[in-house]
Parts: C-alpha cells; structure tokens; sequence
C-alpha cells in the first residue's frame, strides 16, 4: 500500500423542519452511530477515529461539536442529541489512516456561516500539501487549523469563491488539485464525496479521478413516501421540504433513497433539489 492520508468516512446531511439529534444520529435502523460500527458501503467498516455534528440555530454561525471519541462511546454526543434540535444539521464520522487522531482534524469544518465536511481522499497529498497550501488566499491561511487533506480542499473551495458560486468554486479546486498532481506523476489524485451549506442550501458533490466514487444518496420527497408508507408515524412528523443526504442510506424503507450519479452535484434548496453535472475546472 502506497503511504498516503486517507479519510474514509460516512457523513448525513439533513434539512427540513426541525428535528432531534438524536432522531437522526441514533434512532435510524441503519444509523450513522450503527454505522461507526458496522458501515454496509463504506471503505472501511469501522468509522471509530472521532466524529462531529454541526448545526444551525438563531445565529447564522453554526455550532459545532468534535470529538476524537468514537460516536458509539461518547456520552456527551447521546447527552447533546437528546436536548438539540434543528432544521439543518451536518454529522459526519470519520476513519483515518493517516493524518492525526485529534478533534481540528474531525468534521465538519467551519468557516463563518459555512460548514463542510469529506468522504474520501487527496491521494498524494504529502507530496502536493505544499503546493496546495500556497494556492490558499493569504487572508485565509491563518484559519486552517488542522492536517488533513479534507480541510485544505474545503480553503481552496473558499479561496476560489466558495460563497458566490459553490459548484464553480468546488470544480477549481479539484481542477487544482488534479492539476497539482499531474505534476508530481499521481494518476488519479481526488476521491471524494462533499457537502457543503452556507445554512440555506446544501451542495453535495461526488466525483473522483478515477471515475469509481465513493457511495452516495438522497432521500426521496415525503409526500412520496407517506404514500407508499402510509402507517409509518415517523414520515408524517416530517415537513414537505425535508430531506437527507448521506453516505448511505439510514435503513430500508422501499423507495426512499436515490444514488447520486457519478460526477454530479446535488443542490437541495426548500423542498426543491437539483441535479447538475461536475468536472473539474482547471484554475489556468
């Protein structure tokens, strides 16, 4: 195995009206807490080196909370989920084999009202990190506060306009990276699944090189649903602008889950959701 940092992580997305923690991290048959443990899709089964929540509340600025515990052994994410609730929340839970166990290197991450957060990995990144980090708008730099190849894409993303046009912004710093790794002979150098909210839309990204993406999927909308599940309680609580993205689905209710194609980028604004193409934008 060639040495390289590696984040191969499951992650949920969640916007609609608003919903216990706990409703979403714990209760689901196939919960991201079941799948710390027992991920069915994932790289690894085993999701155990941290996890975190971010979530939005009266202020623009999201809250977060990181731990480098793993989720099905914290009681204060159990404490926490039981008490909050709110209409647009990133979890995210991570296994590294590579950069540090510690929480600046857990996700999401923030940066202002933006919160961002990575399945997959920038092969090579040891050996671009430098090249990379110097690509960072100078007035950002001093905010990157962790190691992992995750948060530089999320300050490149930020640097080439993150908040004007996120799937522009995305798209050159993947082109960046791609273009950063011909450099140094990596074929196929970006593995990623992302998704990123400025706390009024999602985007969700999957891509890879290689063309051989990590696993990713959208709920279906309610209304869709309560009819073909009628006698589930849980659907009817739920509000028509609703909805989830994940790293796989959180259990087996017929109909509800839709993969994301390869190369694609979802926009889920209100109850409407968008499905765009995504190719790498070389920054010139």
């Amino acid at each position: 195995m060639t040495t390289r940092e590696v984040d191969m992580c499951r992650w949920l997305a969640y916007s609609g009206s608003p919903v216990s923690l706990e409703d979403l991290l714990f209760k689901p048959k196939n919960s991201l807490v079941v799948q710390s443990q027992h991920s069915k899709l994932g790289a690894t089964t085993t999701n155990g080196d941290g996890f975190g929540v971010g979530w939005y509340g009266a202020s623009a600025r999201p809250g977060v909370f990181r731990s480098i515990e793993p989720a099905w052994n914290d009681r204060n994410l159990r404490e926490l989920s039981a008490l909050a609730s709110s209409r647009r929340v990133f979890a995210h839970i991570r296994a590294s084999t590579g950069s540090a166990v510690q929480q600046t290197n857990c996700h999401p991450f923030r940066y202002g009202n933006w919160l961002w957060m990575h399945n997959g990995v920038l092969t090579g990144f040891h050996a671009m990190k430098r090249d990379l980090a110097m690509a960072v708008e100078p007035t950002l730099f001093p905010e990157i506060e962790g190691s992992t190849d995750s948060e530089m894409l999320f300050f490149l993303a930020l640097t080439f306009g993150l908040a004007d046009d996120p799937p522009a912004a995305v798209a050159r710093a993947v082109g960046l990276v791609e273009a950063t790794a011909r450099t140094h002979g990596i074929e196929f150098p970006v593995q990623m699944t992302v998704a990123t909210t400025d706390g009024d839309t999602t985007w969700a990204f999957r891509y890879s090189s290689e063309g051989r993406s990590r696993s990713l999927f959208h709920s279906t909308d309610v209304s869709t649903l309560r009819e073909q599940h009628p006698d589930n309680p849980v659907l009817h609580a739920l509000s028509e602008d609703s909805r989830l993205v994940v790293s796989e689905p959180l259990g087996d209710l017929r109909g509800a889950w839709r993969e994301v194609p390869e190369s694609s980028v979802l926009t889920v604004h209100g109850d409407g959701e968008q499905l765009s193409d995504f190719a790498p934008i070389d920054p010139g």
